[in-house]
């Protein structure tokens, strides 16, 4: 007998706008994001404030796309990048994917760049912001 994967508990009705049930009424949707229960989020969170290298964090995202659907795009803001908060954290719109969850993977990954500045400036001089 086959078990089935781990799914997230659904949120209290009106406290999400998660539009976990558009998930449920499409047939062939994409359930991934469901994978992503409170635990394995807490991993991830970690994970993401632990990366060491600006690859590391490409991997991770990478990952995060393969396993549950999820792009994430971490970019330098359209105007001057003065402190983390200059850095652009977009997630896509993705159905199922709850709103603590769409907060907290963008604070996870700058708390990760805080602790390691050296991926920031990575980042910046990938998009030749440092004049490299």
């Amino acid at each position: 007998m086959t078990m089935a994967p781990a799914t997230r508990q659904p949120c209290p009705p009106g406290a999400c706008i998660c539009e976990r049930e558009r998930l449920h009424a499409v047939p062939d949707a994409d359930l991934r994001i469901l994978r992503l229960t409170r635990d394995e989020e807490k991993r991830l969170l970690e994970r993401l404030e632990n990366v060491d290298s600006l690859d590391d964090l490409r991997r991770l995202q990478q990952r995060i796309f393969d396993q549950l659907g999820l792009r994430v795009e971490v970019t330098p803001g359209s105007s001057t990048v003065r402190s983390m908060r200059g850095i652009a954290i977009h997630l896509d719109a993705l159905p199922g994917l709850c709103r603590k969850t769409r907060q907290a993977i963008p604070a996870a990954i700058r708390r990760g760049l805080e602790k390691n500045p050296q991926v920031a400036y990575r980042l910046l001089d990938a998009h030749d912001l440092l004049g490299g």
